[in-house]
């Protein structure tokens, strides 16, 4: 099975790097952009699939995980909602430079929600290294 997996990314990464090659070599035309997002597109929704299917067969594998597993993703939902109803309460002017104007409330706080997420997960992921780090210099 891991053979095939290695397989499988070699060829996702000889097309990625075939495809970038493309797009550099035609000075980045429009039918190259064009391409390389319609794989970025197929990769990313690949990627949540391979994700998808590798959370539930290994809650199925072990239902010990299945409560981890509820009490991270209400955590993504907190993180998520908390960012939300924060960019929500209040209004940021985005300059919109093609119409000559502001972007509307709606984008602007979708946008600074995932700001936040991303700061959220930046932090999380830095204090997580630190904290894992420290625990594994008492063991």
């Amino acid at each position: 099975m891991k053979k095939i997996l290695n397989i499988l990314l070699g060829v996702l990464m000889a097309i990625t790097a075939v495809l970038l090659i493309y797009a550099i070599a035609t000075g980045g035309s429009d039918a190259a952009i064009s391409i390389n997002l319609m794989w970025g597109y197929f990769l990313f929704v690949f990627a949540i699939a391979a994700a998808l299917f590798c959370a539930i067969f290994g809650m199925i594998q072990n239902p010990a995980g299945v409560k981890g597993a509820i009490i991270s993703l209400a955590l993504v939902i907190i993180v998520v909602g908390v960012s939300y109803f924060y960019s929500a309460s209040h209004t940021i002017n985005i300059v919109d430079l093609q119409n000559n104007g502001y972007f509307g409330h709606p984008e602007t706080v979708i946008t600074e929600t995932s700001i936040i997420v991303t700061y959220v997960a930046f932090v999380a992921a830095f204090l997580t290294a630190i904290a894992t780090e420290i625990w594994s210099a008492f063991k």
